[in-house]
């Protein structure tokens, strides 16, 4: 029989946050692909569990690591997907691997809930969840991200973005231009010590975040309808 891929959900910044079964399968696999070994080891090692088989399994080597997973499957040995934090796929490397089991159709896939930075942002934004879509990173050109949003500005849903702290303010300002004055919320670290939420009109918003001295860490940013 050929071996399992379970997706498993990582927490997104307070390591407390992961379930039960997550735990499980981590300690019962054969083997783990994660975004950053590095990462996953602090993860594992802050729960005991050791002595793990990790591989590598990011954006740049995915295509290449495919095939390697899939043989491992075909032995009959069970594989855990992990990203650095949150759900593999969204965008965190995995859909790939998740597309091609499902188009041979003979390994079975599981998925382990948990964490989603995207879900959670939008949850505590304050903004409508009834209908949402969800971006994800826009293209770092300015052209090409001007025309993006000018594409979205009309859509009856709530719109969600990923973005570092260096684009920031510059997408803030793109939103503003745009979307005019929508109600907007910045979600910045979630669970972590310095989780801050800002809300307000794209003005409000923008300055808010201008007053910061230092930008950094993890940002998401919603647009209401």
């Amino acid at each position: 029989m050929n071996g399992t891929l379970l997706i498993v959900a990582t927490p997104i910044g307070n390591l407390e946050d992961i379930t039960l079964r997550a735990l499980r399968v981590l300690k019962e696999v054969d083997l783990i692909a994660c975004e950053d070994t590095r990462k996953t080891r602090k993860l594992l090692s802050h729960y005991g569990i050791r002595q793990k088989r990790l591989v590598s399994f990011f954006e740049a080597n995915e295509r290449r690591r495919v095939p390697e997973i899939v043989d491992c499957l075909s032995q009959g040995k069970d594989v855990a997907l992990v990203s650095n934090a949150g759900t593999p796929g969204i965008s965190d490397p995995g859909y790939r691997l998740i597309e091609e089991l499902a188009h041979l159709g003979d390994f079975p896939l599981s998925i382990v809930p948990g964490p989603c930075a995207l879900v959670s942002s939008l949850v505590i934004s304050g903004l409508p969840t009834d209908s949402f879509f969800f971006k994800g990173f826009l293209p770092r050109r300015p052209g090409r991200k001007k025309k993006e949003l000018h594409s979205l500005k009309d859509y009856k849903a709530t719109i969600i973005f990923y973005e570092s702290p260096y684009r920031l303010k510059i997408t803030l300002s793109d939103i503003r231009e745009i979307f005019g004055e929508r109600r907007v919320a910045v979600v910045k670290e979630l669970t972590k010590k310095f989780e801050r939420v800002y809300r307000g009109s794209a003005s409000e918003v923008l300055e808010a975040i201008d007053n910061e001295k230092v930008l950094k860490g993890e940002y998401v940013i919603i647009v209401g309808k």
